[in-house]
């Protein structure tokens, strides 16, 4: 079951190369092409957001491909989170 006070961020939400419908979450502007596991742990990090790497889990739409998660602490709505994520990973702050 499920952990309640985790969010799962999957990289096709901040993906610019997928649509809405493949299942991107945040607006083409902030997406960025393949963002990886390990930028978006570091975004949530310069958050100051806990979370854990999941790099073998696949998204239910592509169930084929393993491209990972990153399981977020629930510190704020979710929508909020992926916003701030994303902007992070467009100023380029989550490189260090």
């Amino acid at each position: 079951m499920r952990n309640r006070d985790e969010i799962a961020l999957w990289p096709v939400y901040f993906d610019s190369t997928k649509t809405r419908g493949e299942g991107r979450r945040v607006p083409k502007k902030l997406a960025r092409s393949h963002p990886s596991l390990e930028k978006i742990g570091k975004a949530l990090k310069r958050l100051g957001v806990p979370y854990r790497l999941v790099p073998d889990a696949a998204y239910p739409r592509i169930h084929w491909k393993k491209s990972g998660v990153v399981l977020a602490k629930k510190t704020k709505p979710k929508n909020k989170i992926l916003k701030e994520v994303a902007l992070m990973l467009e100023d380029g702050k989550s490189r260090s």
